[in-house]
């Protein structure tokens, strides 16, 4: 350990050097108050940045011991210190001239959800924050004293600014915590209420777009709408610190969500969606919660699939002797929504959740009309709508659906929820009423009775990320991208990824999969409650061979989408 007036003295003896001088400052360095560890330094300035991270003891931070009492009021201050330290380098970032990342200060910032990310990990004893520098040059050459200044006074002012209680709001940050916890807590209540999904009073849903995940705000031509419940739907849950708090409460089955276009039946799912994750304050979506392993599912042409079973959706395709074991390097529509919903219920799922929009429309129904045509022994397709019911009945999996195209599915919900103008209003009576007065003259297509998923081993040769000779390669680019050796596995379609971090975690995690492969035949459920386990015990750290800071804790849910789309996978 040395003290910073080494790290002084090595920065003026390495001033004009060649870039590559600036290995020297690896180690760590003792300041008055924390520890600074220079992790690992870049070999170019246009290289990725320089990984550092700084230690400082709990008592000297001085947060109170209640802000770290439990594991999610742990994650909830990560996150906030996390925020904390990325808005102060932006007013000090990029603050110095030079070639590159030159004078960059940056952490891994998070968006509207809290996730588990390993920016800051706080332990019993200490709080280690993980960051990047830019170390200045000018072409190539070190800019010594403006190193010493990023270094020496810039990083120093951050981190006083997000790992001393004094430089911080107090009750900004109880709230944070607090709001975090509450959600966990409502979260929680929903499996003992018999409910699959939350939505409290007063919520803003809708977002400003696609793309920018933010609540809308106001304006003439758009003024976004607080959620409230129908009375028939309304419940009340308990939170620890906001107290009790009503809302409308989804039951297990099957619940349709119907309304004209541009009503909110998509924004409501898409709230739902998020609501596997707890959000900031004032995001707006505080109070919606959903069953922790909800997948949503859609049609997705073009991904491969790998021997999953699918004839309880697709059998006797023209060509193909089996579905049992269906594998195709570019699914159609229909053949790519049965083995998305084979593989959610293969990770665990106990909630599906279905937008008609981007659904296969022949995989969702067949009319009476279409069915008069197209006899059934010429349709290999048994439509989701003849599958519903039964993986709830039969497996305790329920169903959230948009749809406002087909009245069929009046005849197989619990509930039917309409969006009127961004308000929902409990309609089943009236739509038992309506499939009542407009019977449907369809017929049920189903051959024989669904069954559980067949268990698929994966093999080892499958997983290897080896490019021949070279070293192994993990790579991802932003959100939806992973580089697995020499194959890339798009997630575009996996709705549910909502950081690039966790992407990052996904793809290490396939690595750490694929080692554990390689020891024995496990089934893909064995394969996530082993990684899930390693995860819990031993934190996201386990997944990357060095000390990294830039990684957010993926659901096994999006592990495993992202195993199932490896066009290598294996299957026993």
């Amino acid at each position: 350990m040395h003290h910073e007036e080494e790290l002084r003295r090595k920065l003026s003896r390495i001033d004009g050097r060649g870039y590559k001088a600036y290995k020297d400052l690896t180690g760590s360095y003792e300041f008055p108050w924390f520890r600074l560890f220079i992790d690992h330094v870049q070999g170019d300035p246009f290289a990725a940045p320089s990984r550092l991270s700084a230690q400082v003891a709990r008592a000297t931070a001085a947060f109170p011991d209640r802000l770290c009492a439990t594991k999610i009021r742990r994650v909830a201050l990560g996150d906030y210190l996390t925020r904390a330290f990325a808005k102060a380098s932006g007013q000090e970032g990029r603050r110095h001239s030079g070639t590159g990342n030159s004078g960059l200060i940056s952490i891994d910032a998070p968006g509207q959800q809290v996730l588990e990310r390993n920016s800051v990990v706080i332990t019993d004893e200490m709080i280690d924050l993980r960051f990047v520098v830019g170390l200045p040059a000018a072409g190539r050459r070190i800019l010594g004293r403006e190193a010493t200044t990023l270094l020496l006074q810039d990083v120093p002012r951050i981190l006083a600014a997000c790992l001393r209680r004094q430089n911080l709001d107090l009750q900004e940050l109880e709230k944070h915590v607090q709001t975090v916890e509450d959600q966990e807590a409502l979260r929680e209540q929903l499996n003992s209420r018999g409910l699959v999904a939350f939505v409290a009073n007063g919520s803003l849903l809708p977002r400003r777009s696609r793309v920018d995940d933010r609540p809308m705000t106001g304006s003439e031509q758009r003024v976004p709408v607080r959620f409230q419940s129908p009375s028939e739907l309304e419940v009340e849950l308990q939170r620890p610190n906001g107290g009790p708090v009503r809302g409308m409460g989804v039951p297990a089955g099957v619940t349709l969500i119907v309304g004209g276009g541009y009503h909110g039946k998509s924004t409501l799912l898409r709230a739902l969606e998020r609501g596997v994750y707890n959000h900031i304050p004032g995001d707006g979506r505080e109070g919606v919660v959903t069953l922790p392993s909800a997948v949503k599912i859609r049609a997705e042409d073009g991904r491969s699939v790998t021997h999953v079973d699918i004839s309880a959706f697709i059998d006797h395709l023209p060509f193909i002797a089996e579905t049992e074991l269906f594998s195709t390097e570019n699914a159609s529509g229909s053949t790519s929504q049965a083995a998305n919903i084979i593989e959610a219920v293969e990770a665990g799922t106990r909630l599906l959740l279905l937008d008609e929009d981007t659904s296969a429309t022949n995989f969702m129904i067949r009319d009476a009309r279409m069915q008069s045509l197209v006899h059934k022994d010429r349709e290999p397709i048994t439509p989701f709508i003849d599958r519903v019911r039964e993986l709830y009945e039969k497996f305790g999996i329920s169903t959230i659906l948009v749809m406002g195209g087909s009245g069929d599915y009046l005849d197989v919900a619990d509930r039917v929820v309409m969006m009127d103008e961004y308000r929902p209003r409990d309609v089943t009576r009236s739509a038992y009423e309506v499939a009542r007065a407009h019977p449907t003259s369809r017929k049920k297509e189903v051959e024989r009775p669904l069954s559980p998923p067949r268990p698929r081993k994966v093999l080892s040769e499958g997983f290897d990320p080896a490019r021949g000779r070279r070293e192994v390669k993990i790579d991802t680019k932003g959100q939806s991208l992973i580089l697995f050796g020499r194959h890339m596995i798009d997630l575009a379609a996996v709705e549910q990824l909502v950081d690039p971090s966790q992407t990052r975690a996904v793809a290490q995690a396939l690595l750490h999969l694929a080692r554990r492969s390689a020891r024995g035949r496990y089934s893909v459920p064995e394969l996530l409650q082993w990684l899930e386990e390693e995860l819990q015990e031993k934190g996201l750290d386990t997944l990357s061979p060095y000390k990294v800071g830039n990684l957010a804790y993926p659901r096994p849910q999006e592990v495993a989408a992202a195993m199932n789309r490896l066009r290598t996978l294996r299957i026993e």
